[in-house]
């Protein structure tokens, strides 16, 4: 699935207008879209009486036609916002209107409006479509909070909800909050990005008869991950294949009290088909961890007072890295002191073969970031926000509020596949492609599961996939175990470890 931007979506009108799809036609085609929805839901819950929020422009229009194919199975009113409509193809939809629609200017009618909104079983949101900027003007922004206050009413928006920029995803001040967004074509930033797909609610992309071609045809700046992963499905492996056509992965990790992070990316690596994994921890954890996994083998190493691996170390593990491995992991669990830092540093600065950093991988390299443009070897960084912060020397709440760009334009910068991890997790390439992630649930928010992540990706990296290939792939496959255990033993009670087992039944 694709996301695009409003002015290509706004060509992609274009060019199929002239294809001899007129717009009339899309426009009926996107309201009977969201119609359609509305009446599923209107007899499912057998409710009575539907609010419609009609702009002033084509948005608006798509509003009459929703009133108008509603109003044959119960009581519709239409609400015009923001006063008589501007375009030609809305004022055609308005004429259309059956007289049992009874029609309110909110302007003149102030009192009487708020009360619908406050009584109506179901209100739906055709205000402001993707060109809206900015905040609301504040008699709209009154309006959506008494529509966000009846909590008995289904709220559904035609093609995303009022008050939130389809590009950025920003929300000004407040917004139509939607339990449901039927959006037209294409998915757009606003859906994919948060905090603006919080509300959203439940997200449907309908066709309103624009060809498939077009849209494909089209520039797109983000491509879904389980669209790529079905286009690059994993190679086949010869009959004949033994451990070494399967890649060997070193895996650098771990510290005193950090054994779990270790074992958790390690298992996850062996998980996804590695044929050999090289452990290389601190002598005090490594019996904890071979206790519990067979499979590696250990490489235990001298470790400082505080538990963590000695900064003397540095010699064999370069060698390993460039000599006996196809591709590395550096900093699940590893731990932070200023010697673990000057270790990492030199590590990435002399690795050849690529390379994943996370957690404390990243945060080492975060006072030395410029060792990333010094290196030759292809690198993977899985920050999640806070690390992102501190990579880019600022806070948690600018990252968030500009994931796309900000993890496009690092990616780009210092020549790194970047996965910004969180809800629907962002991959940017170096090339500047930009994937997002459909899968996963709130459930793998725990402490492990990025360290499941990190295993995966290097593992595929030791396979022999590229870093841009590896990253998508391992954080779709990621996100569908951690769906499928959500299923099975509920968002609130899986663990990491559910999700390291499930990737057996998905492969």
């Amino acid at each position: 699935m694709v996301v695009t931007e409003s002015g290509v979506m706004k060509n992609i009108e274009m060019i199929a207008v002239d294809h001899g799809i007129g717009m009339d036609r899309l426009m009926e085609n996107a309201g009977a879209k969201v119609a359609d929805l509305a009446a599923k839901l209107i007899s499912e819950r057998k409710l009575r009486s539907v609010c419609v929020l009609c702009g002033s422009g084509n948005n608006g229009g798509d509003g009459f036609v929703i009133a108008r194919l509603l109003a044959v199975m119960c009581s519709v009113k239409v609400i015009l916002t923001c006063g008589e409509p501007k375009t030609e193809l809305a004022r055609m939809n308005m004429s259309l209107l059956p007289g049992n629609v009874e029609v309110l200017y909110y302007s003149e009618h102030y009192y009487e409006c708020i009360g619908i909104v406050r009584d109506s079983d179901m209100i739906i949101d055709a205000v402001y479509g993707i060109g809206f900027r900015g905040e609301l003007p504040a008699d709209i922004s009154d309006l959506f909070g008494f529509c966000n206050d009846n909590k008995r009413a289904v709220r559904i928006a035609a093609d995303l909800p009022s008050g939130i920029e389809c590009d950025t995803g920003r929300i000004g001040g407040l917004c139509f909050c939607a339990h449901y967004t039927v959006t037209f074509t294409a998915l757009k930033p606003l859906h994919v990005l948060y905090p603006s797909a919080d509300k959203c609610g439940i997200i449907s992309v309908e066709s309103v008869g624009i060809p498939e071609s077009v849209v494909k045809n089209s520039p797109y700046i983000m491509l879904s991950t389980d669209e790529f992963v079905a286009a690059h499905p994993f190679p086949q492996k010869k009959a004949s294949a033994h451990k070494g056509d399967n890649g060997t992965l070193l895996s650098v990790c771990g510290s005193y009290g950090m054994a779990g992070a270790a074992m958790m990316s390690a298992e996850a690596a062996l998980r996804m088909g590695v044929g050999l994994l090289k452990l290389a921890v601190p002598e005090s954890i490594y019996p904890i961890i071979a206790s519990r996994l067979a499979e590696p083998v250990y490489k235990p190493l001298a470790q400082s007072k505080d538990g963590m691996i000695d900064i003397d170390e540095y010699g064999k593990l370069i060698d390993l890295m460039n000599s006996g491995c196809n591709a590395a992991l550096i900093g699940c669990g590893i731990g932070r002191s200023t010697s673990i830092s000057s270790l990492v540093a030199l590590l990435v600065d002399g690795a050849v073969k690529p390379l994943v950093l996370d957690a404390d991988g990243i945060n080492a390299i975060s006072s030395n970031i410029n060792v990333l443009k010094r290196s030759a070897a292809p690198i993977v960084l899985t920050p999640h926000p806070g690390e992102m912060a501190k990579l880019l020397g600022t806070d948690i709440s600018t990252v968030q509020s500009d994931r796309y760009h900000i993890a496009r334009r690092f990616a780009l910068d210092y020549g790194v596949t970047l996965v910004l991890k969180g809800a629907n997790t962002l991959v940017a390439a170096p090339n500047g492609r930009v994937y997002v992630n459909l899968t996963g649930n709130n459930g793998m928010g725990k402490g492990g599961s990025g360290d499941v992540l990190a295993g995966m990706i290097a593992s595929l990296l030791a396979q022999g996939m590229d870093t841009e290939s590896a990253a998508v792939s391992a954080v779709y496959y990621h996100g569908l175990a951690g769906d499928r255990c959500a299923e099975k033993f509920s968002a609130r009670s899986m663990l990491p470890t559910d999700m390291i087992a499930e990737l057996k039944t998905i492969f």
